[in-house]
């Protein structure tokens, strides 16, 4: 083997080398579990309100991608409640893509009863119950993420107060738990120490915490540091005492949503069964229901059936909601 040949291979790896290397490089910068949690780190100081800079100049000018979808988005009323929403919801869903599915799944709904030949009010029906599917599914995901939160708060300020027992400062204890734990709950601490690390009013930070996350417990955690702040006093006390308020609020909790669990079944069979019918019977007879939707007093008891329908759901969801 000449040396031409021994060059060419040496550079041949040496090129494939570079090239994956380059490869990881690109992949570690843009998609990589670092990356990612750096851009929601982002996007959720961001979203904060009471930050330093407002939230629309981060999340709602990337939001459509484009400065004419940025101005439609910028004049619908409570933009930045829904863009709030879903920056704690932690989806991977911009406000953009939330406003296209909410439309396109509208507009679906709107039209497949016409294309059938169905009337209007059904398609109306539908639009409504398509469009509000992402909304549904976005607060499920919010409420989801609290709920892990809330799980995990107690141990938060049990740690809290070990830190502070220990002699550390307070900023140190909220880093403790920062780098301690994990998600959902070491991401929301590790904003407020980047927070009170880079200038930002402890005070303001903290405020800006209990609005990112919209938890009653973590509200008496905030609270309660901001008097002693103010007035002083122990502390690590506190934080004892407020752990044990949440656990037992929490316990509690659960007991109530196992006794109220039949309850909501219940709902649930009983909202689902007219529609559940109404489809078997269009099956098995396609046309024995037709008078239903032909005949104006058809029409009319499906109005009056929908109303009682919505009202026997707000009764019964008014019923097995118990708030602790």
């Amino acid at each position: 083997m000449d040396i031409l040949t021994l060059l060419f291979a040496l550079a041949t790896f040496i090129t494939v080398v570079l090239f994956l290397e380059g490869a990881y490089l690109w992949w570690a910068s843009s998609h990589s579990a670092d990356a990612k949690r750096l851009n929601r780190r982002l996007d959720e100081v961001a979203s904060g309100v009471g930050s330093a800079r407002p939230a629309s100049l981060y999340k709602e000018q990337n939001a459509a991608g484009s400065a004419a979808g940025d101005r439609l988005l910028a004049a619908v009323p409570h933009l930045h409640g829904i863009n709030r929403l879903i920056v704690q919801s932690r989806l991977q869903l911009t406000l953009a893509q939330f406003a296209g599915w909410t439309v396109a799944l509208a507009a679906l709904g709107f039209t497949l009863p016409l294309l059938l030949n169905r009337p209007l009010f059904l398609g109306l029906g539908f639009a409504v119950v398509l469009g509000m599917l992402p909304t549904l599914y976005v607060m499920r995901a919010r409420n989801q993420h609290m709920q892990r939160f809330e799980l995990q708060l107690p141990e938060a300020l049990d740690l809290m107060g070990r830190a502070l027992r220990a002699g550390h400062a307070f900023p140190t204890a909220i880093k403790m738990v920062a780098e301690e734990m994990k998600d959902p709950i070491g991401g929301e601490f590790r904003i407020l120490f980047d927070e009170m690390n880079y200038g930002v009013p402890q005070q303001t930070a903290m405020l800006n915490l209990a609005s990112r996350t919209d938890s009653t417990d973590l509200s008496y955690f905030v609270i309660a540091v901001l008097i002693q702040r103010d007035s002083g006093g122990n502390l690590a006390e506190l934080l004892d005492n407020i752990s044990k308020i949440v656990r037992a609020r929490l316990k509690l909790y659960g007991e109530i949503r196992t006794l109220s669990a039949e309850g909501k079944l219940s709902a649930w069979i009983l909202g689902c069964l007219p529609f559940a019918t109404a489809a078997l019977i269009n099956i098995v007879n396609p046309g024995f229901m037709k008078v239903l939707w032909e005949d104006p007093a058809g029409i009319n008891f499906i109005y009056g059936a929908m109303g009682m329908m919505v009202l026997g759901v707000v009764w019964m969801r008014k019923i097995i909601r118990i708030r602790v």
